[in-house]
């Protein structure tokens, strides 16, 4: 297995070093592993000229040519699983086997988006004799992407795709702080033959990056992936220039616990779900609404599982949790319990930074939560669940409505009828009954309200990547025995 990689741009089909880098460090021990390069104005210069040379070559290429190549990579990636989880657990520190995950399904979603290619159908509309209607669906020219640092490969990895796949260029801003996933992507395009120019990777500082590339003629898309805040202001200034933009935002995810479930399995699934890449995830379900009559009884399990959860170091053996992204996120996680128990609620499990090195915290839950907490309305990103009863189904849709975020909702129960309330009441981009997956690459997946707008995965994954063209065709008629003789 090899060392953390050595890191550089990639602009043009070529590597490059900068003069200016920055340190990545690992989350589990706080020291350096690497040195990150930050982009000039002068690389990202180069990396449109590169892009938009990689645009004119990439949409002229048939479908099947570009899923071929995508194909090729997911394939050397898979090859190469090890090394890049390993890559994974150091910069993120989440467990190695689940770096291993994360690296198949980012291949899964290349692989899906590889599909799609070859299915971005037209149609030929209806017409009067003489007239052709026709739509066609062409790539909408160089994209410029940001993904976050919760998931370094599988996140880069859709935002690839979905460009690549509708013969886009692509200008892809990695997570200053999980960098090598998106490095490991571009290495086994370079080395599946993709032409220079079609996907580029740079670094550095967000902010810097974003103002400079966004407001760019060329840049025809925004994709980006992180916080609501964050995506408003990328939003705002896409806007200015009235350029579209694919956001996938932050969310704070209800679940809905009815009482014809069996509770104890709902409960365990519930708990390992919530620490998952230590509660760092988008879609993470975090407030729980759990009828009365069986809320003790969920509690009791689910504090009971959390605090099995065995927290450490994502390279030894047995740990289910790895640490938090930064310090940062330590401090914050424990402002928020810290809110929540001054103002009335219970803390019946965890609630404080585990050991003084690494940014570990403790799985936590919070039960009997007043709704003026400030865990109740802010996605915590990290190891924190809500547990709080409800009277019935509709209060529990009603509660799960009343934040701004609506990208992922659950709900638990074996009655139908619940089902259909749910389906139509419930606020959300993804809705899951009786499971806790909210996203795959054959579904759309995306949010509503302040969670962002569009799609990705599923057959609504390229459409974003792609403009409509209607050409309407008049043709003369000849007349019909023109040119015979009688």
């Amino acid at each position: 297995m090899t060392d953390y990689p050595d890191l550089q741009l990639y602009i043009g089909g070529a590597w490059r070093k900068t003069s200016e880098d920055m340190p990545v460090v690992n989350p589990a021990d706080e020291q350096q592993i690497g040195r990150l390069p930050r982009a000039s104005k002068a690389d990202l210069d180069d990396a449109l000229s590169a892009a938009a040379a990689g645009f004119r070559t990439w949409s002229r290429t048939s479908p099947r040519d570009r899923a071929d190549v995508m194909i090729a990579a997911a394939r050397l990636m898979r090859e190469r699983i090890n090394d890049i989880a390993h890559s994974i657990t150091l910069e993120h520190g989440k467990p190695f086997q689940q770096a291993r995950l994360e690296v198949i399904r980012g291949c899964e979603f290349l692989e899906w988006d590889a599909g799609e290619a070859v299915r971005t159908y037209g149609r030929v509309i209806p017409s009067a004799q003489g007239t052709r209607y026709m739509v066609h669906h062409q790539p909408i020219g160089t994209v410029a992407a940001f993904s976050p640092w919760n998931f370094p490969m599988s996140q880069p990895a859709r935002k690839i795709g979905g460009a690549i796949a509708s013969g886009c260029s692509i200008i892809l801003k990695a997570a200053e702080e999980t960098p090598a996933g998106a490095l490991h992507i571009a290495r086994a395009f370079h080395d599946a033959g993709l032409p220079p120019g079609v996907l580029n990777l740079v670094f550095g500082d967000p902010a810097e990056i974003s103002s400079y590339l966004i407001p760019q003629d060329q840049v025809r898309l925004v994709a980006f992936t992180g916080s609501t805040a964050v995506g408003r202001h990328l939003t705002t200034l896409a806007a200015e220039h009235m350029t579209p933009v694919l956001m996938e935002l932050g969310g704070h995810a209800p679940v809905i616990v009815c009482n014809d479930v069996d509770v104890t399995d709902a409960a365990i699934m519930s708990a390992n779900r919530k620490m998952r890449n230590a509660g760092q995830v988008c879609t993470s379900p975090t407030r729980f609404f759990v009828h009365e009559s069986i809320f003790e009884e969920f509690t009791t399990k689910f504090v009971e599982r959390a605090r099995d959860i065995r927290v450490g170091s994502g390279m030894e053996p047995g740990v289910e949790m790895g640490p938090l992204a930064n310090g940062r996120r330590v401090e914050a996680l424990g402002k928020l319990v810290s809110d929540a128990t001054a103002k009335g609620a219970r803390l019946l499990t965890g609630g404080e930074r585990l050991g003084n090195r690494g940014y570990f915290f403790q799985p936590t839950v919070l039960a009997n939560v007043p709704d003026n907490a400030r865990v109740m309305g802010e996605e915590p990103f990290g190891p924190l669940a809500v547990i709080n009863p409800v009277r019935s189904l509709d209060e529990g849709i009603e509660r799960a409505n009343s934040v701004q975020y609506a990208l992922a909702a659950y709900g638990f129960t074996h009655n139908a009828a619940n089902v259909d309330r749910m389906v139509d009441g419930v606020e959300c981009g993804n809705l899951s009954i009786n499971t806790l997956e909210a996203s795959l690459p054959e579904t759309p997946f995306g949010g509503v309200k302040s969670s962002g707008y569009g799609r990705e995965g599923g057959n609504e994954g390229l459409h974003h990547y792609m403009t409509i063209k209607n050409v309407s065709h008049f043709m003369q008629i000849e007349p019909a025995n023109k040119g015979q003789t009688q």
